[in-house]
C-alpha cells in the first residue's frame, strides 16, 4: 500500500548538469537532442492504485505545460513519454513503446522490476527520500527505545497486572545493527548513534559513515549479526535479500535480541521468526511489513505477546518533494543528462 501526504506548495529546485547514461549504453547526442524536442511539452502518465488524481493534480501544479492522464483518462499508449507508477495494471508497459523512463512511487522499485513486460531499454528512476527519511528516523527511535528501555516487557506485565521495575539499561551499552545503508538506512543508523545507541551496520558494498561500525558482504554478516541486540531491517527487496533473515542467519544474533523490520516483508521467514521467538532465543520483534498485506486475520502474528505490528506505516511517500524531484529528472532527461536516482537492474536498486 502507498501512503500519500498531500503537498501544500510546489517549489522549483536546482538543476546540475551530469551525462545522461541509458541502461543499454551512452545516449547519443543526436538522440539526446532528439529527446529535447520531443519533450518540450512531455506525455506523462500515472498510474498509482488509487491515488491516481492526488498525483496528477500536483504534477500539473509542477509542470503545467506537460500533457499528464491517468490509466483511467483516454490516451494514445505509443504517445506517453514517461510514467508514473504505483502497483500498476499488468500489461500496460508493454503498451508504452515510446517511453523514455519509468519513475516509481516509492521507496522500493520491486514492483517495476519483477513486471514481466518491463522494456529492457527504458531507465527505471527511484525516489531519493522523498520525506521518508524523518519519518523512518522517527520510526525506527521509537521502536529501538521500546526493547532499549524494556516497554515491552512492562506491557506483558500490564497484561497480567504485574507491578515488576526493571534496571535501567545505559544507551551505550546497547548495541543496535542497521542492515542496509542506503539513504534510509544511513540515515536511521546516524540518528540511532547521536541518540547515544552503540551501531553499527551492514551493506552489500562498503560504506563509510561517522560515528559507525561498518560491514560489507555476506562473509562479515555473522560477525555484525552476533553483535547486534537491536537488529534493524532497511534493506531493498531483490533476489538475493529474500528470506535473508531465516532460522540460521537470526540464530546469529545474542539471545535476547530484538529485530524490528520496516523494510519489506519478504525479508523475515515468518515460520523461522516465531520459533526463534517461542523458543526464547529472541525477546521480541516490531513489525511494519509482512509476507502477505494486509495482514490476514488469522495470521499469528496478530496475537503474539512478543510481536507488535504497525499497518506498513513507517514512512510515507511526500507528494510535494515526489513531484520535484520528478520534474527536475524530466528535465533532466530532456536535456541529455543523468537522472538522479537511476536504478541498477543487476543490483535491484
Amino acid at each position: 500500500m502507498l501512503a500519500i501526504l498531500v503537498p501544500t506548495d510546489i517549489r522549483d529546485t536546482p538543476k546540475s548538469s551530469t551525462h545522461f547514461i541509458r541502461p543499454s549504453g551512452e545516449l547519443p547526442m543526436s538522440a539526446a537532442s532528439s529527446t529535447a524536442n520531443a519533450n518540450a511539452n512531455p506525455k506523462i502518465l500515472i498510474a498509482a492504485a488509487g491515488v491516481d488524481e492526488q498525483w496528477k493534480e500536483a504534477m500539473v501544479s509542477r509542470l503545467p505545460d506537460a500533457n499528464i492522464v491517468t490509466q483511467h483518462e483516454n490516451y494514445d499508449p505509443a504517445t506517453i513519454d514517461f510514467t508514473l507508477l504505483w502497483k500498476q495494471p499488468q500489461g500496460l508497459l508493454k503498451s508504452l513503446t515510446g517511453l523514455q523512463a519509468i519513475f516509481s512511487l516509492g521507496a522500493g522499485v520491486d514492483h517495476v522490476l519483477s513486471a514481466p513486460s518491463l522494456p529492457t531499454d527504458v531507465p527505471v528512476i527511484r525516489l531519493e527520500d522523498a520525506g521518508m527519511a524523518d519519518q523512518m528516523v522517527q520510526y525506527h527511535l521509537y521502536a529501538a527505545l521500546h526493547f532499549m528501555r524494556d516497554f515491552d516487557i512492562y506491557a506483558r506485565q500490564q497484561a497480567k497486572a504485574v507491578w515488576t521495575q526493571h534496571d535501567v539499561a545505559r544507551i551505550s551499552k546497547c548495541r543496535v545493527g542497521v542492515m542496509g545503508l542506503g539513504a534510509l538506512g544511513a540515515a536511521v543508523a546516524s540518528a540511532l548513534t547521536q541518540l547515544g545507541f552503540a551501531v553499527s551496520g551492514w551493506s552489500r558494498t562498503m560504506k563509510a559513515i561517522d560515528g559507525i561500525t561498518t560491514y560489507a558482504g555476506s562473509e562479515t554478516l555473522s560477525e555484525f549479526l552476533s553483535q547486534s541486540d537491536i537488529l534493524i531491517c532497511m534493506l531493498p527487496r531483490t533476489a538475493e535479500t529474500e528470506g535473508v533473515l531465516n532460522g540460521k542467519t537470526l540464530s546469529h544474533l545474542p539471545k535476547d535480541a530484538a529485530v524490528i523490520n520496516a523494510a519489506r516483508g519478504a525479508m523475515i521467514v515468518e515460520a523461522d521468526l516465531l520459533r526463534l521467538l517461542d523458543t526464547g532465543h529472541l525477546r521480541g520483534a516490531f513489525l511494519d511489513v509482512a509476507v502477505t498485506e494486509p495482514l490476514p486475520e488469522s495470521h499469528p502474528f496478530w496475537d503474539h505477546p512478543k510481536i507488535r505490528i504497525t499497518p506498513h506505516i513507517a514512512a510515507a511517500t511526500r507528494i510535494e518533494e515526489s513531484v520535484d524531484q520528478i520534474a527536475e529528472n524530466i528535465d533532466r532527461i530532456t536535456r541529455g543528462e543523468t537522472p538522479r536516482g537511476l536504478v541498477d537492474r543487476k543490483t535491484g536498486y
